[in-house]
C-alpha cells in the first residue's frame, strides 16, 4: 500500500482529502505546516508528498526546496488557481506536477496515481533491464532510475527522468508535446499548460550546450521537441 503525505494548513480540506484517498486504497498522513512537512517527507516513510504552496512558518516553495536538497521523493504541488508564478517556480525546483486549488479529490487521486505509475513502473519491455537506453553521450537505466551524461551521473527528478527517457528513445526524431504529457506526466496536455516546457528547460540546463552553443534538446516549432543525436 502506497503511503501519501498531505501537507496543508487547511485542516478541514486535508481531512476530507485523506478520507477519500484512503477509500481509494492508499494510506495517508497529514501535517499542517511546511516545517513538519519537510521532516516527514525526509523520513523515508512515504511514497509521495502532496504539498500546498501557501502555509504558515515554512511555505510550500521553501519546503520543496528543502526536500529537493536531500530527496527525490515525488512531490505534487497544490497551487492557487491561475497562479502561474508559484506553479512555474515549483516545477523549476523539482516538483513532479501540480494541481490547482480548489480541486476535486478524484482529480487529486488521479494525479497521485499517474506520478506513482511513472516512478514505480518496470522498464519498457523492449529493453532488457541491464541494458541502458543510449543516445550519444547519454545513457539511461530505467529500472535503476539512473542516467549518465558523458559518464557523469545526472541529478534528475522522476518527471525529468521520464521525459528525458522518452526523448532518448526517439533521439533525432521529434516527440510532440501531447505524447510527452501523456507518457511523461501521465495526463493529457491541457491548454496553456507550461509544465512540459518548464521541465525541459531544467533538463536543458543540466545537459548544458553543444559546442556551437545550441541546446541538446531542440524545440521544433509547432511540432514538439527532439534530443539531438550526434
Amino acid at each position: 500500500m502506497s503511503k501519501v503525505l498531505l501537507v496543508d494548513d487547511d485542516v478541514e480540506l486535508v481531512s476530507m482529502l485523506r478520507e477519500y484517498i484512503e477509500q481509494e486504497g492508499f494510506s495517508a498522513d497529514c501535517v499542517h505546516d511546511g516545517e513538519a512537512g519537510v521532516n516527514a517527507a525526509l523520513s523515508g516513510a512515504y511514497a509521495i508528498v502532496v504539498l500546498d504552496v501557501m502555509m504558515p512558518r515554512v511555505g510550500g516553495i521553501e519546503a520543496l526546496r528543502r526536500i529537493r536538497a536531500q530527496s527525490e521523493i515525488p512531490v505534487l504541488m497544490l497551487t492557487a488557481r491561475g497562479d502561474d508564478v508559484d506553479r512555474i517556480v515549483g516545477l523549476e525546483l523539482g516538483a513532479d506536477d501540480y494541481v490547482p486549488k480548489p480541486c476535486t479529490p478524484r482529480e487529486l487521486v488521479a494525479r497521485i496515481r499517474a506520478i506513482l505509475r511513472r516512478t514505480q513502473d518496470a522498464p519498457a519491455p523492449q529493453v532488457a533491464a541491464h541494458e541502458p537506453v543510449v543516445a550519444g553521450p547519454l545513457q539511461m537505466w530505467p529500472q535503476r532510475r539512473r542516467a549518465e551524461w558523458y559518464g557523469n551521473v545526472l541529478d534528475l527528478t522522476s518527471t525529468e527522468f521520464n521525459l528525458l527517457e522518452l526523448l532518448a528513445r526517439s533521439a533525432g526524431r521529434v516527440v510532440n508535446k501531447g505524447d510527452l504529457s501523456e507518457q511523461g506526466l501521465g495526463r493529457p496536455l491541457a491548454r496553456f499548460d507550461r509544465s512540459i516546457d518548464v521541465h525541459l528547460s531544467s533538463i536543458r540546463h543540466k545537459l548544458g550546450s553543444r559546442e556551437d552553443g545550441r541546446p541538446w534538446i531542440e524545440t521544433v516549432r509547432g511540432q514538439g521537441y527532439q534530443l539531438v543525436r550526434e
